[in-house]
């Protein structure tokens, strides 16, 4: 038998099956999933239909990295990378002081606050856990908050940029999906914004029914002049919201356009508040380079997996099998949820959207769901497996700058309750889609 074509006699069951242990077993040895994906969708494709496959595959993964849209991913990272420089989000959580007041719990709610400004103004997760537990964490520790209740709300609000626009869970999604993503941060707005309010609802019921965990500060009488120097750290950050979300929402630029207003705008912003150095901007672009350089590589490798299992059948056949679990459309979904929660305890959500959505996707259309709808319900999803353990992103964020004495057990049990109101907001979507608008 020739080498070439010798995998087809296995056989699409028997081939899938194949596929999906030697990911897994390759994935255990340590091996970057970018590197496992390219080199298993190589042995199929050489296995199952011979050298002459190759160039079909190499097209697939040409027209993902060379769409326009996917600019705005190291635009909006660059963005976070220079946010991570500057002395803004400091000077945002003090201006969020005037919010919290003598408000039992004020602390871990402008944390909250604080961290949906920062998701709308870059949409990246890994910085914005850092940025919290530099700033608030220190804060409440100080203030003599419970540690269990603010390393939670600083690890689920510093998640909240998977959900809230400019969200890059978002843009990878319409890039895989083919929907509009401008549609996708319509609808995601309102979802992010309702977990965020479950946030902090569950802080002020905790907070009121046990104040022992969250006392109210000492009374401070804040001067008029002292408010208004307040106030002007929130000035900065929210043109730049307004110049990044209202120029979407306006139709005025497209999401790539608008990065680059972003981009534009922190730059400015660092200028104003005489941060700016070529030194900063070196740094942020290299941080950039190397956070970017993972996406684009696990992009690389999934689009050529999934191309080279598309060939196979493989799509259509788990397409079937998924449909086939049952004949009531909500039971599907909630078992590729399932899927989608089990696959986020292990893997980054890059590969998970770039290897599960082009499976996933044509069916939920054909079962008659909105494949915008959709895309928020995934990135809700995503936000529990940003906190779920044992690979829990934010948690490892987290523990980079946490004090010695927090350690990973203690911040994977913080997370817990907040892991619970996660999926509620993942079951209000499934329940009221109306939620999206959509």
């Amino acid at each position: 038998m020739d080498l070439f074509g010798s995998f087809q006699s296995l056989g699409i069951e028997t081939g899938t099956l194949t596929m999906f242990i030697l990911l897994l077993v390759l994935l255990i040895t340590g091996m970057p999933l970018a590197y496992v994906t390219l080199l298993v969708a190589l042995i199929f494709a050489l296995g199952w239909f011979g050298p002459q496959v190759v160039p079909l595959i190499t097209s697939r993964v040409y027209s993902f990295v060379s769409s326009f849209v996917f600019v705005s991913v190291p635009m909006f990272v660059l963005m976070a990378a220079i946010l991570d420089r500057s002395g803004i989000a400091r000077d945002l959580f003090d201006a969020m002081k005037l919010i919290g007041g003598r408000l039992r719990g004020g602390v871990a709610i402008q944390t909250i606050a604080v961290a949906v400004i920062l998701a709308a103004m870059s949409g990246i997760i890994g910085g914005e856990v850092v940025l919290l537990g530099l700033v608030a964490l220190p804060q409440m520790l100080r203030l003599g908050y419970d540690k269990h209740l603010a390393i939670g709300v600083v690890c689920a609000g510093g998640a909240l940029g998977t959900m809230v626009p400019p969200s890059i869970v978002l843009i990878i999604y319409g890039l895989t999906a083919n929907v509009s993503i401008g549609d996708l941060f319509t609808a995601a707005f309102l979802p992010g914004l309702m977990l965020a309010g479950f946030y902090v609802i569950y802080i002020l019921i905790r907070s009121y029914l046990n104040p022992s965990i969250a006392p109210i500060p000492e009374p401070n009488d804040t001067t008029t002049v002292e408010k208004l120097r307040l106030l002007k750290g929130l000035i900065l950050p929210l043109c730049v919201v307004a110049g990044v979300l209202g120029s979407i929402y306006g139709g005025i630029a497209s999401v790539t356009e608008a990065s680059a207003v972003g981009v534009a705008g922190v730059i400015l912003s660092t200028i104003v508040r005489r941060e700016f150095s070529l030194s900063m901007l070196k740094g942020a672009a290299l941080q950039s380079l190397r956070t970017v350089g993972m996406i684009v590589w696990i992009g690389i490798g999934a689009s050529a997996l999934v191309g080279v299992f598309n060939l196979m059948g493989g799509i259509k056949f788990v397409s079937a099998l998924i449909t086939g679990i049952s004949d009531n459309p909500t039971v599907v979904l909630l078992f590729m949820m399932l899927i989608l929660f089990v696959l986020g305890m292990f893997l980054d959500w890059v590969g998970i959207a770039l290897l599960t959505m082009p499976i996933f996707v044509p069916v939920i259309i054909k079962l008659g769901y909105d494949p915008v709808w959709f895309g928020v319900l995934f990135a809700m999803n995503m936000q529990v497996s940003f906190l779920s353990p044992p690979f829990g992103p934010a948690a490892f964020y987290l523990k980079s700058v946490a004090p010695p004495d927090i350690t990973l057990a203690t911040i994977f049990r913080s997370l817990l309750p907040f892991i619970c109101l996660q999926i509620l907001a993942v079951a209000m979507l499934i329940l009221f889609p109306g939620i999206t608008g959509r």
